[in-house]
This record gives C-alpha cells, sequence and structure tokens, in this order.
C-alpha cells in the first residue's frame, strides 16, 4: 500500500484504511463509550488548542497561529491531560475523553502526528486498580473484535526487576558507564548511547530492547519507573527511588502510559522547571509553565491515578494490521 498521498501526477483521495477496518474503529469507540458508561465515568471535551506547550523534552506541541491574530500563538495539545485535572480540581468526579491529539516528531509503523487518545482518571483510586481497569477495557476492545478465543493472560513486571534481568545491573545505582556498556553489549548503537545520559539509555533499551519484546499474547504492565522519569506521577511513599507510574504492552506495542498522579503544585512547578532547564542545554524551545494547571494543583486535586491509551495502535492490534495508516482514514500523507 502506497503511503504518499501523491504518485506522479496522480492524486490519491481514498482512505488509506478499508471500509471494514474504519467500521470496526466505529465499533470500538461504541464499546469503549459503553464501558466507562456502566461505570458512572462522565465523558467530558477539553480544547485541543492552549496557550501552553508541556514542557516533556520527549514531546514537540504544534504551534498554531491564526490570521489577524499575530501576537498570539497557541499550541496543539499533546494530551488532554491538564485540561482534565483542571475539571478534577474542580469537582467533575471520575471523567475520560476520547481526543485527537498531537506530537511531532517520529512517523512510521506505530506513529502519525495527529492520533487518537482514550485518556481517564480515577478518584480515590490506587495505581493497581487502575491497571485492572485498563486490562478490562482491553480485553473487552478485543473481545469485541474477535481478537482470540480465550481472554489474554495479564502480568506485572517491575520496571527495575525487569531491567535488571536484561542488563545485570540495579538501575536505579548503576552508574552511566556501566548503564552505557550494558546498552552496546544489548546491540543499542555507541555513537547514539555515547550521547544520551542515564535516562537517555534506560528510554532506549526500553523502547529498542525490552519494550519489544513484551505483551506476546498475554497484557504486560510494567511499572514503578525511576524517580527520575516520574513525569507527573506521585513518587513511592515507601521507596521514593521510584514513581507510581506504568505502562502497557501488547504484542511489543507500548498501549498506555498511566500514574497516580502528583497533587503538590510546588513539587510539579520545581519538575516543569527542570525540564525547561534540560530544554535550554538541548536548544530545544523552552515553553512557558502551564499556570492554570499548577492554579488547579493548587486549589486541590483530589486523590487520583489516570491513564491515557493509544486507541489507533489497539485498533492496530485488534484488525491484525501491520502499520497505523492501515486503521486511519487519512493519515499525514494523505491529509
Amino acid at each position: 500500500m502506497s503511503r504518499a498521498a501523491d504518485a506522479g501526477d496522480e492524486v490519491i483521495w481514498q482512505p488509506a484504511a478499508s471500509l471494514e477496518r474504519l467500521r470496526l474503529r466505529a465499533q470500538l469507540l461504541s464499546e469503549t463509550r459503553r464501558f466507562f458508561a456502566a461505570r458512572g465515568v462522565l465523558e467530558v471535551e477539553t480544547p485541543a488548542l492552549s496557550r501552553h506547550a508541556v514542557t516533556d523534552v520527549h514531546l514537540a506541541a504544534g504551534e498554531v497561529a491564526f490570521p489577524g491574530d499575530a501576537a498570539r500563538t497557541l499550541y496543539l495539545h499533546t494530551s488532554p491531560e491538564y485540561a482534565m485535572k483542571r475539571l478534577l480540581a474542580a469537582g467533575s468526579g471520575d471523567i475520560y475523553q476520547i481526543c485527537h491529539v498531537f506530537r511531532g516528531g517520529e512517523r512510521g509503523r506505530l506513529h502519525n502526528p495527529e492520533f487518537t487518545l482514550i485518556e481517564w482518571y480515577r478518584i480515590d483510586c490506587p495505581m493497581e486498580a487502575l491497571m485492572t481497569e485498563v486490562a478490562e477495557l482491553v480485553i473487552q476492545l478485543l473481545g469485541t473484535a474477535a481478537h482470540a478465543g480465550e481472554p489474554l493472560p495479564v502480568e506485572y513486571l517491575s520496571y527495575c526487576e525487569l531491567l535488571e534481568d536484561r542488563t545485570s545491573l540495579d538501575v536505579l545505582t548503576a552508574d552511566l558507564p556501566a548503564l552505557a556498556r550494558a546498552a552496546c553489549g544489548l546491540g543499542c548503537d555507541r555513537q547514539l548511547v555515547a550521547r544520551l545520559g542515564r535516562d537517555g539509555i534506560l528510554d532506549l533499551l526500553m523502547g529498542e530492547r525490552v519494550g519489544p519484546t513484551l505483551g506476546h499474547g498475554r497484557l504486560t504492565f510494567v511499572h514503578r519507573y525511576p524517580a527520575s522519569q516520574a513525569a507527573l506521577a506521585r513518587l513511592d511513599p515507601h521507596d521514593p527511588r521510584v514513581a507510581l507510574r506504568f505502562e502497557l504492552y501488547l504484542e511489543g506495542i507500548e498501549l498506555a502510559n498511566g500514574f497516580a498522579e502528583l497533587g503538590a503544585a510546588d513539587e510539579q512547578r520545581a519538575r516543569f522547571e527542570a525540564d525547561r532547564r534540560e530544554r535550554m542545554r538541548r536548544g530545544q524551545p523552552v515553553p512557558e509553565i502551564d499556570e492554570p494547571l499548577l492554579a488547579a494543583l493548587a486549589a486541590g486535586l483530589p486523590e487520583c491515578s489516570g491513564v491515557a491509551l493509544g486507541f489507533d495502535r489497539l485498533a492496530m492490534i485488534a484488525c491484525g494490521a501491520g502499520h497505523l495508516d492501515e486503521v486511519l482514514a487519512f493519515p499525514l500523507e494523505r491529509a
């Protein structure tokens, strides 16, 4: 299947995905809404445009400027997280959203700059309970797609134990040279490894060597990431070296990323400032901090856990497709 919008002088106007797969997408979306309605979770909508971009060094937010309003730059959201947390602080209770989000950078089998997220937040819900609910949703959706006869088994792996099994290192205490040697020993590009810090090497290992081996014939949750990768997650009160964060893998593909959400505004501000310093060091754009989010946290974010699940990737697995484009009507080159 051609990925290009043009072939010589020929304009390709047809959708990339078959109508059968587009109908399955619609069924999966309907089933998702039934899943949350049955649990009393409120569907919400928040703006795709924001006055603030994320500070996360791994995310690139698209800029939008409207004619006649050149003084104002807006950003396409990379996730509805910040706006949804403002709703939580305002007393919304349990909420979910299905929306398109936008991220620059990679384009390929698992990446399109515009994609669909299912994101939801549960009040007074420990991270472990949210992982259980994520598994229930995925199994229900795969059942809708008649993906397999029996429900998939579920396994839970500690990030640190998983990486120690693959590298023979305690990744919380190993120094940078030891991590670099381990990454090169597992086949990571030496020149790339030489340019990376600790977290960069750990991300490379998960992305290239560990993640693709996970979740084959099962749902695999990896939980309790190093504190340096906490993002917007709380630290584990029993071991502050790790964060209450998890990811879900299925068929070697990362499907979801979740947190026990950090509610301390001062701590979140400190993390944002650290992100901005790292962006400056890397020569990346340095966005202003999202003050409305911090004001919401200061007003009182209820104890909650939240997760974002990549709907297109799940649809791809449900269809047995080999490329994200095969479940999108109009991916980037046909948009």
